[in-house]
């Protein structure tokens, strides 16, 4: 037998992005619960993520607001108060700096398994109802409301449902939303590695014929990596012997900071653009990569992600506070109108960067090292460029 239980927002995918929306609507008094495939592993320090965010100003005052934050920082975030970005073939070097900014540090260096770990502990406490493990196999919706069919026959019934399960979203299929993909024939390569010289709280990134190679500042002196490679390349760096790996990598960072040691495994996730053509579909609305996958040259994925969030969190405020209807169509519109075209556009703008700086045609080798050099050295431009990645209005 079913049985059938009532919440006024189900969310579908306890990753960063759904764990963050569900603990963000249930802090505003809504009836939340939260539908997850695998219940997520504890977080231990002592078995580092491969998987790192470089978390931006904005989204950590996101999750200072959700009471969970400090909670983060507590355990192990990594702030990083410089980037510098330059371009193997030559020309300036662009660069950002936290006093010249003036702020304390440009973001924070964060593992995703401690993100969800955190934002879980935060649930049931905020009353989310937990669905996990469980997968949805079936979606309904009128007017009125949207009923969701688990696997073993349970019923959820909403009156709206968040899609955040992912790049492969079941939700987003069965409300018969699309996306439009593009494959740019990279893989990213991550670990953990030593450097002889510190890394100076500073995020590095070189742009390769290949892909980008970034190294961004971890705890107990570590670095995390994430090289952008052809697929092909990024096979063979992924099995080479430790050594040769160590001495590729080395050269592909021009020895910025000395000796490199692979300090951990090797992991690769496939690189592309994936962009929901719609990001509503009656009461079914689509948040974080349910909804947009971006190249992570500029490290923006989960921040545009939890900007979804924060913006749909503050519709929902405007109209209680106006003790009006925060579930209307119109808002959700609204809401999709706003966060489609600015995720568009920060996709667009990462993939003209990846094709500008990730080949070796000769006009463009030549101009664009000087085009780094030239936005380092304009300060007003520096800082509009940080002020957009950092999620500030300014």
């Amino acid at each position: 037998m079913s049985r059938r239980a009532g919440q006024e927002v189900v969310v579908v995918g306890g990753g960063v992005v759904g764990a963050a929306c569900a603990l963000g609507l249930a802090r505003l008094g809504l009836q939340v619960a939260l539908v997850e495939g695998r219940a997520p592993t504890r977080w231990t320090p002592e078995q580092a993520d491969l998987r790192v965010y470089a978390f931006a100003p904005d989204n950590a005052a996101l999750l200072q607001s959700l009471g969970v934050w400090d909670a983060v920082r507590s355990a192990r975030a990594q702030p990083y108060r410089a980037m510098r970005v330059w371009d193997a073939a030559g020309g300036g070097e662009l660069v950002f700096d936290a006093d010249r900014l003036g702020r304390p540090q440009l973001g924070w260096i964060v593992e995703h398994g401690l993100l969800v770990d955190r934002l879980w502990a935060a649930l049931p406490q905020a009353g989310v109802q937990l669905h996990a493990p469980a997968e949805v196999e079936g979606l309904e919706q009128d007017e009125a409301g949207v009923r969701l069919r688990l696997q073993g026959g349970q019923r959820l019934d909403a009156r709206l449902v968040v899609a955040a399960d992912g790049a492969q979203s079941t939700l987003r299929r069965l409300a018969g939303l699309d996306v439009q993909t593009h494959d740019y024939g990279q893989s990213g390569l991550v670990a953990y590695v030593r450097t002889e010289l510190p890394h100076q709280d500073t995020a590095w990134q070189r742009f390769l014929p290949g892909g980008p190679v970034a190294f961004l500042p971890a705890t107990q002196g570590r670095s995390s990596i994430v090289w952008s490679l052809p697929q092909e390349e990024a096979q063979l760096r992924l099995t080479q012997p430790p050594e040769a790996f160590e001495q590729a990598l080395g050269r592909a960072f021009e020895g910025r900071l000395g000796k490199v040691s692979l300090d951990s495994e090797r992991a690769l996730f496939p690189l592309r653009r994936q962009l929901a053509t719609q990001y509503v579909a009656g009461r079914v609305m689509l948040m974080g990569d349910a909804a947009h996958v971006v190249h992570p040259l500029a490290g923006q994925g989960v921040n545009l992600g939890l900007r979804d969030v924060s913006a749909w969190l503050a519709q929902v405020r405007q109209a209680q506070a106006r003790g009006a209807d925060w579930a209307t169509p119109h808002r959700l519109a609204r809401w999709a109108r706003v966060r489609s075209s600015e995720n568009t556009a920060a996709a667009y703008t990462f993939d003209g960067l990846n094709t500008l700086f990730s080949n070796d045609e000769l006009h463009t080798t030549l101009a664009r090292g000087k085009l780094l050099g030239l936005a380092g050295k304009l300060p007003p431009l520096t800082r509009l460029l940080w002020s957009r990645a950092a999620g500030s209005k300014e």
